[in-house]
């Protein structure tokens, strides 16, 4: 019973872990221009329907009786098909997820080593020096990234709360009230991407033994607490920090700055400066750990590499190099492979096809299951109608038919 119980405790934390990360740091610079309110309805919206999408990956992994990635689950609701369609957005997600963590954590690595020692390193150094550290946690299975990934939550959980308890006092109101939804159509990626936990669902679902009950409980706990994260983080950033001018959420914008970055700037602070950059590391490698644990898993499964030293080699060298070459290619990298992650992975992979896979599982195939899913034809239908409209929308963004200027 204990076991059990602290295995459940361990998956709320991986779903979460996984799911606050580099999404996070984003969300400001991207959500700012429509406004906190505008932000919260839109964060709502995208908690529900990612929550109903991963149950639907829930119901169909649980029906097939044995741990698979979603490609497996792909091919054998979707056919063949299905499958490529799958494989090239699930590779190009979790690459461009890993990119951005990778990117995202070089940067804030050396200004911690230059805010404690005075020494200035190159951006590149701190990249590396992650990979290798974590890859040897990431070798030794899904039970070592968990305790390590429960470690790092307790800095995350111990940041988070410090910075809510020391910025609070710096919100000023009268940013909240700024309002402007058109902006919200070019922040539906990154808040796709914010919510996008659903890779780990087979390694969650062999986790936790294929308790049916601990892995809904593990997914609406662990999905809900990011959702309050997020909240109170939209809150924080954007009553301090201003919409235009020096370090504001425009320039944040166009730099590819994060908001920890531009709140220990605006602030002036160096403690406060050092806080945030701690948040911004433990909220980027928790989520890297959840996301190149899946990729290391779908490749060696996928690729059938055999267990040798030289087989192994060449898995991690599949894994990390090309992100590796992306992450250390420019520096607005960040926000662009965010982007491109959202707009072309998450809300195909994450959005659409949970609910194609589970449309074809009930009644097309007609497998029989331990669980389902509620809301019928009328849910999954929904759901596939608003992964198209989001999709569209994500396409007309990145071919320029939605152009919105900023000017404030």
């Amino acid at each position: 019973m204990f076991k059990s119980q602290y295995k459940l405790i361990g998956g709320i934390l991986l779903v979460a872990g996984t799911t606050i990360g580099a999404g996070m740091l984003a969300l400001p610079v991207i959500t700012g221009f429509a406004g906190f309110f505008p932000s919260i309805f839109l964060l709502a919206l995208f908690w529900m329907y990612m929550t109903y999408t991963a149950l639907l990956l829930v119901e169909v992994n649980l029906a097939m009786g044995s741990q698979v990635n979603i490609i497996s689950m792909a091919k054998q609701t979707l056919g063949r098909p299905g499958e490529w369609i799958g494989w090239v957005a699930y590779l190009f997600l979790l690459y461009s997820l890993t990119t951005a963590y990778l990117a995202g954590s070089g940067p804030i690595i050396m200004d911690c080593i230059k805010l404690l020692t005075g020494y200035s390193l190159p951006m590149w150094l701190g990249t590396v020096c992650l990979l290798i550290i974590f890859s040897c946690f990431l070798h030794r299975g899904t039970r070592s990234v968990d305790y390590l990934n429960r470690l790092l939550m307790a800095g995350l959980a111990l940041a988070y709360v410090m910075m809510v308890l020391f910025l609070a006092p710096y919100v000023d109101i009268s940013l909240l009230k700024h309002v402007d939804p058109k902006y919200l159509l070019i922040s539906v990626a990154i808040v796709a991407t914010s919510f996008g936990f659903h890779i780990i669902i087979p390694s969650l679902i062999h986790y936790l033994e294929r308790n049916t009950t601990h892995v809904k409980v593990a997914i609406w706990v662990g999905g809900l607490i990011p959702f309050i994260v997020y909240l109170l983080w939209e809150l924080l950033t954007l009553g301090i920090i201003p919409l235009k001018g020096a370090y504001g959420l425009k320039d944040g914008y166009e730099n590819g700055s994060n908001g920890a970055y531009l709140l220990s700037i605006v602030l002036g602070n160096p403690h406060l400066a050092l806080l945030a950059r701690c948040f911004s590391f433990f909220a980027i490698v928790t989520s890297f750990l959840g996301v190149s644990l899946s990729l290391f898993d779908c490749l060696k499964d996928s690729l059938r590499i055999e267990k040798t030293i030289k087989g192994q080699a060449v898995l991690f060298a599949c894994t990390f190099i090309p992100p590796l070459i992306f992450a250390l290619s420019g520096p607005r990298i960040f926000l662009v492979a965010l982007e491109y992650a959202g707009a072309f992975g998450v809300v195909i992979l994450l959005g659409l096809f949970p609910p194609l896979m589970a449309w074809s599982k009930r009644y097309r195939l007609s497998w029989p299951s331990s669980y389902q899913v509620g809301g019928g034809k009328e849910g999954l239908i929904g759901a596939i109608i608003f992964s198209l409209l989001v999709i569209l929308v994500e396409l007309a963004n990145q071919i320029g038919l939605i152009k919105i200027e900023m000017n404030f």
